[in-house]
């Protein structure tokens, strides 16, 4: 029977990693995904690797595997549903006249979710945004100042969302808290100011929390 699972594979550590995560890539006839996200797993069989230059070519492959019989996984990073490759993976498919319902989502910890508990802030209580893939990220400054913190994905890096918020009127000693490479050994949670953010090197791998 065709099946084609989308795992979530959490932020980076195996600690994050769920048992049925796990089980499923065990049991799976090909799994395809980055090479971080494969990395996570001890008991993995035959794998493809993929990267951002042929990411719809491989997810186009997976489809396209499963419509012949295969059992199938991808991984996402995270969770599958908040910046990962459900939203692509349903377009594949529907092109593709694969079932729909021959897909399952095995959800995952996102870095987001993380970033919350980390600085212990309740999702019901934050503004959730991710401009992952994005240019135009002019959405958040219809919420910044709603009197929740944000915790947001940026599109490129922190230090251009800063220089975004910035050159918009954002006071330059607004709080923000930078998390990065959460999870992983050198993980660092640093709590400052969008100008300093503006001067300090932080890698690709960051949540930025607004308050």
């Amino acid at each position: 029977m065709s099946k084609l699972f989308i795992i979530g594979v959490g932020p980076g550590s195996k600690d994050y990693l769920t048992e049925k995560a796990k089980n499923i890539v065990k049991s799976a006839d090909v799994t395809i995904g980055s090479w971080r996200a494969i990395n996570v797993f001890d008991d993995i069989g035959e794998v493809i690797g993929l990267d951002v230059k042929d990411l719809q070519e491989k997810l186009e492959n997976a489809v396209d595997l499963a419509k012949n019989g295969k059992k199938v996984c991808v991984l996402s990073t995270g969770d599958p549903g908040f910046s990962g490759v459900l939203k692509t993976i349903k377009k594949i498919a529907e092109n593709k006249n694969f079932d729909q319902n021959s897909i399952e989502v095995i959800p995952g910890i996102s870095s987001l979710q993380l970033a919350a508990a980390k600085n212990r802030i309740s999702w019901d209580e934050a503004n959730i945004m991710t401009f992952h893939g994005r240019e135009n990220i002019s959405d958040i400054l219809n919420v910044i100042d709603n009197g929740l913190p944000t915790i947001a994905l940026p599109s490129k890096s922190v230090k251009d969302m800063a220089k975004f918020l910035l050159d918009n009127g954002v006071d330059e000693n607004r709080k923000v808290t930078i998390c990065e490479k959460l999870s992983y050994p050198e993980e660092k949670i640093i709590t400052t100011s969008l100008k300093e953010v503006l001067t300090s090197d932080f890698s690709y791998m960051c949540v930025m929390i607004i308050y």
